[in-house]
């Protein structure tokens, strides 16, 4: 064995022995067996593991290691060969320079497949009806983190190839805020946009109101969102004013709270004034959906006697609410008739004195 080893050690050819070639040809193949050893074989198991798992996340991170392209390993393992040689420093680095690009080029691909995985597991969890806002929102984001990826991976070839990326990044700086001043209203919009996407203030289908202005939210788009009003019209608002304005949301009321003053004529007798509070509370009572709160006679008014009367509506929806509310008015009048109480309005009294 020594013999063979010896003859091919007195073979020179490029600054290197035979031996030299058969060494790297060896470490080369050694390699590229073992790295597609790991492949096929231990990367598949684990993936018949996976699948019967409950979480989907190690099959994203098999599923990226089982899709990494043939140039790496090649390249690899021609790295680890070329380096029991005597070669010109420009061929290793030609080598190196195209390991770089090739393994920046599979870790930027193997983070956009996290970033799909974290973008459909988000995707999931939008609510139904939200999904045209979701899906949009989730392509602009991933669109810009996946340019920013790239960026950062140029960067990071050209510093490997002993470019100066200083100017470069500082080049892209000055243009980045020159587009921002120019854009600087579509922007701000823009990121409005996210911050609701994000916070969820209000989603597609929610009665909100801004201001003086109400309606059904039908659209959140990039720049505007679209309301439909109660007349019918469809009211554009810049989603910078929603982010910044107030913003009351329907939607979420559980139940509606009812307060109102009732008032009776000062020739009621203390008696029925007393029943008054009873018989309020069995007008609310016996309307389904309600929850009777408090009847108390409150103040004297200009030509009235007072009482303050709150209940609960359990149901937020408009129409329901106010179903209930008339419900609730007629039986009032209805009580406060078969028990004798007048309604107090408007009276005057005019006193004359014969002299």
């Amino acid at each position: 064995m020594e013999f063979y080893i010896d003859l091919l050690k007195s073979y020179v050819w490029a600054g290197n022995t035979a031996w030299d070639y058969a060494l790297a040809f060896g470490v080369f193949v050694l390699s590229l067996l073992i790295l597609k050893f790991i492949q096929v074989v231990i990367i598949s198991r684990l993936k018949k593991i996976a699948k019967r798992t409950s979480t989907d996340l190690d099959d994203t991170a098999i599923a990226i290691f089982q899709n990494i392209k043939a140039p790496l390993y090649l390249l690899l393992s021609l790295y680890f060969g070329i380096k029991y040689l005597n070669i010109d420093g420009i061929v290793d680095q030609v080598f190196y320079v195209l390991l770089v690009v090739v393994v920046v080029f599979e870790v930027v691909r193997a983070l956009e497949k996290i970033l799909d995985y974290w973008m459909y597991r988000q995707s999931q969890k939008q609510e139904e009806g939200d999904n045209e806002q979701s899906q949009s929102m989730m392509r602009i984001l991933k669109l810009l983190a996946k340019i920013g990826l790239w960026v950062i991976a140029l960067l990071m070839i050209f510093s490997n190839l002993g470019i100066n990326i200083t100017s470069l990044v500082a080049s892209l700086g000055i243009g980045g805020i020159a587009v921002a001043l120019a854009l600087q209203n579509v922007l701000s919009d823009l990121f409005s946009s996210f911050s609701i996407f994000i916070d969820k203030p209000f989603q597609v289908g929610d009665y909100i109101m801004i201001g003086t202005d109400n309606g059904t939210v039908e659209r959140i788009g990039m720049k505007t969102t679209r309301i439909r009003t109660l007349l019918g019209e469809e009211l554009v608002v810049s989603n910078k004013e929603l982010t910044t304005a107030r913003v009351q949301n329907f939607k979420h009321m559980e139940r509606r709270r009812e307060l109102f003053t009732l008032g009776v004529t000062y020739e009621t007798s203390k008696e029925k004034l007393e029943k008054i509070p009873e018989l309020i509370q069995q007008a609310v009572e016996a309307v389904d959906q309600t929850e009777f709160d408090r009847c108390h006679f409150a103040t004297y008014g200009d030509f009235s006697l007072n009482f303050e009367i709150v209940y609960y509506v359990e149901e937020p929806d408009y129409t329901v609410y106010m179903n209930v509310k008339q419900a609730v008015n007629l039986n009032i009048f209805d009580a406060f008739a078969k028990a004798g109480i007048e309604f107090a309005y408007p009276t005057q009294l005019v006193y004359t004195k014969k002299s």
